[in-house]
C-alpha cells in the first residue's frame, strides 16, 4: 500500500496488473452533462467509496488497450441513459486516463479508482481524448512473479513480493492510475498507484490503503508473500 502524498507524477495510458489483464477502448453519448448537478455528486477518486458504482462483470478478462481521458470534470452512469451516481476529474496524480471494459451506443463503461475494488461507470463520449497503451502487466499472486508485455510480447518475468495472508493483494483486473515520486520516502521513491485497494486495510501510510506497484531496498522481498499488499 502507499502513502498517497506524493510529488509530481505522470500521465498513465493503461494498463492493468494482478491476475489479470487490463487495458481498454472508448467512444460515445445520451443523457447530456448540463442536465447533471455536478455538485451534488462525489468524485471517484482513490480516497473515496461509492457503494452505488456497478462492479466489474468480467473482472478477468482482457481488453484492446484503449482508455479515456474526460478532459473536464464529467458525470459517471450506472447503464447508458440511467441517472448519474458520481463524478470524476480530469487529473488525479497526473491526468486521469481510464480503461475502457465495455462500449454502447455513444457510451463506455470504465474503471475507476474509487472503493469498492472492480468499481466501474459509464461516461458519455463526449469531451473524452482517447488514447492506446500496447503495455499489458500481469502479476502472479500464486508464483509471485510479474510479468511485461508489449504488443503481446513478453518483455520478462520478475519476482515480485505480494500481500501476506492477513493483508492479501486483490485479484482482478485494474490500471495503472498514475505515478509519484518522493525522495523522502525510503523504501521507494517511485511508487505507482493502481486503481485497485487493500480488502483488509482502510488506510496504510496516511493513504487510503491504495495498492501500488514500488520498488524495495532488499532483495529478500521479492518472491515473498509479505507486503501490506502492494
Amino acid at each position: 500500500m502507499c502513502d498517497e502524498r506524493g510529488g509530481s507524477s505522470i500521465p498513465a495510458l493503461a494498463v492493468l496488473a494482478l491476475l489479470g489483464i487490463v487495458a481498454v477502448v472508448g467512444v460515445l453519448g445520451g443523457k447530456q452533462h448540463e442536465d447533471v448537478d455536478l455538485t451534488t455528486l462525489t468524485a471517484s477518486t482513490t480516497a473515496t467509496t461509492i457503494t452505488t458504482a456497478p462492479l466489474d462483470t468480467q473482472p478477468f478478462a482482457g481488453t484492446d488497450g484503449l482508455v479515456v481521458h474526460p478532459r473536464t470534470e464529467t458525470a459517471l452512469y450506472s447503464a447508458p441513459d440511467a441517472d448519474a451516481f458520481a463524478k470524476v476529474a480530469p487529473s488525479q496524480f497526473g491526468p486521469t486516463w481510464l480503461p475502457v471494459v465495455e462500449q454502447s451506443d455513444g457510451w463506455v463503461r470504465v474503471l475507476l479508482p474509487s472503493k469498492p475494488n472492480r468499481s466501474t461507470g459509464w461516461l458519455q463520449d463526449t469531451d473524452l481524448d482517447h488514447a492506446s497503451s500496447p503495455y499489458l502487466i500481469r502479476v502472479h499472486t500464486g508464483s509471485r512473479t510479474l510479468d511485461l508485455f508489449l504488443n503481446g510480447k513478453s518483455l520478462g518475468e520478475w519476482k515480485a513480493g505480494v500481500g501476506a495472508k492477513k493483508t492479501p493483494t486483490p485479484p482482478g483486473r485494474t490500471f495503472l492510475l498514475g505515478s509519484i515520486i518522493d525522495n523522502k520516502r525510503s523504501a521507494s521513491p517511485i511508487v505507482l498507484p493502481l486503481g485497485a485497494h487493500s480488502p483488509t486495510l482502510d488506510t496504510f501510510g496516511g493513504g487510503p490503503g491504495t495498492v501500488a506497484i514500488h520498488g524495495w531496498p532488499r532483495p529478500d522481498v521479492f518472491g515473498a508473500a509479505i507486503s501490506a499488499g502492494c
